[in-house]
């Protein structure tokens, strides 16, 4: 048997047709869109679970950790520095081929 791979868009298209269709059975819109009927129940379930994690995760701008905050703005800036140093790099690397290049 075959194990057909299907894009992350395919399968959210897929839920929210099935959902889009009250009284549709999921074999049903398994059968249009060509997938197995249990295929789409675990995306179904999938994007259920997704759908929980979310609401009952707290929203990240509700109350800000300030601790969090300045460790990932620290980490940001650092992470900036870096790359500045190797753009700088490149740009001295690129100039000096340059160089070399001309007769």
């Amino acid at each position: 048997m075959v194990m057909k791979h299907y894009s992350a868009e395919f399968k959210a298209d897929a839920v929210a047709l099935y959902r889009s269709r009250p009284g549709v059975t999921v074999a049903a819109v398994a059968r249009d869109l060509g997938v197995n009927a249990e295929t789409l129940r675990s995306w179904i379930r999938a994007d259920q679970v997704r759908g929980a994690d979310a609401e009952t995760a707290a929203p990240s701008d509700a109350h800000p950790v300030p601790g969090s905050l300045e460790a990932e703005n620290a980490a940001l800036r650092k992470k900036v520095r870096e790359l500045e140093e190797e753009r700088e790099i490149l740009r001295k690397a690129a100039k000096y081929f340059a160089g070399e290049t001309r007769w």
